[in-house]
């Protein structure tokens, strides 16, 4: 008579959760709600964001995926290549970005080294991009607060270069200022490389994508 074997069957459940665990991606571009904050230096997570949404809606016109408010975000799901990717916006505003990161962390059970944060540097030239993995906030108080909130600095980020264009005193002013004219050009065309950074990201990993796009 066979003999029902639930040792292997819950092995292949644990294995079968595990797989889709590490196929799910958490993406988080910072950045500030309202509309006075809407194209601003310190909003470009939000920005790479919305223009990945608009990206893969474009490349498959049955695809619906757009932002809804929900816990402490604008949060947004998809599918890249089989892989499911939650888009989160958080609403917490900049300083507290980590309450909303952890809580879509936690929620979704997503690996930390399948998450990728998007954020405006100013120690990069504007329209530079660089990948990498874990650091120090480097003066950036969205990271900061994630970094508090995680209780680690292990986690990818993508710095999106805003650069330092403004007089002893004034980076708060420049850093939630329009982005306009020429400058709005080179952005423009660098959230398109962003779309192509998580694409890249999700499917074929973090060394690999940094290997690609950091020589760029």
């Amino acid at each position: 008579m066979f003999e029902h074997n639930y040792c292997d069957e819950a092995a292949w459940i644990i294995l079968a959760a595990s797989i889709f665990l590490f196929m799910k991606y958490l993406i988080v571009g910072l950045g500030n709600p309202g509309e006075e904050y809407e194209q601003t230096r310190h909003n470009i997570g939000y920005m790479a964001l919305d223009r990945f949404v608009k990206t893969i809606n474009e490349e498959n016109p049955a695809n619906s995926c757009s932002f809804s408010i929900d816990r402490h975000a604008y949060v947004a799901q998809t599918k890249v290549k089989g892989r499911s990717l939650v888009l989160v916006k958080p609403t917490t505003f900049m300083n507290l970005s980590g309450k909303a990161v952890k809580y879509w962390l936690d929620k979704e059970k997503i690996p930390i080294e399948n998450m990728l944060i998007i954020v405006d540097d100013l120690a990069l030239d504007l329209g530079a991009i660089r990948l990498r993995m874990g650091g120090s906030d480097g003066g950036h108080n969205g990271l900061k607060d994630i970094i508090a909130s995680l209780g680690h600095n292990k986690f990818n980020r993508l710095r999106f270069g805003i650069g330092n264009n403004f007089a002893r005193g004034r980076q708060i002013d420049f850093v939630l200022g329009k982005i306009e004219g020429e400058d709005w050009n080179v952005v423009d065309e660098k959230l398109n490389t962003c779309c192509d950074i998580i694409k890249s990201f999700v499917t074929i990993g973090m060394d690999r994508t940094m290997n690609l796009f950091n020589r760029k």
